[in-house]
């Protein structure tokens, strides 16, 4: 599928993560800003990178400024900013969570 529009969700808040999502061209181009990236960087995007192929997202530029989630909150909000970028917002995919 493709993005419709630039999206966001989460907060900078401690133990939260936001993740920003807009159009690309070259497949998904991540950008992870975290103080835990050289431990946890590699599944942090392996995370969002599930979410976005049960969207069928194969291009898309992804900014995540990463404040300590856990993994469930990750998947929350990266199936959230996916909705909000293809406009789905009224018409959850179920099948993802």
């Amino acid at each position: 599928m493709e993005i419709k529009k630039t999206a966001l969700a989460g907060t900078l808040e401690s133990s939260d993560v936001q993740i920003m999502v807009s159009q690309g061209t070259n497949g998904l181009e991540f950008d992870l800003v975290s103080d835990v990236a050289k431990q946890f960087g590699e599944q942090i995007q392996a995370t969002i990178e599930d979410v976005f192929a049960a969207y069928d997202i194969q291009n898309a530029v992804i900014k995540v400024v990463d404040q300590g989630a856990l993994d469930p909150v990750i998947k929350a909000r990266a199936i959230t900013v996916c909705q909000r970028a293809l406009d789905q917002v009224d018409q959850p995919q179920w099948e993802v969570l």
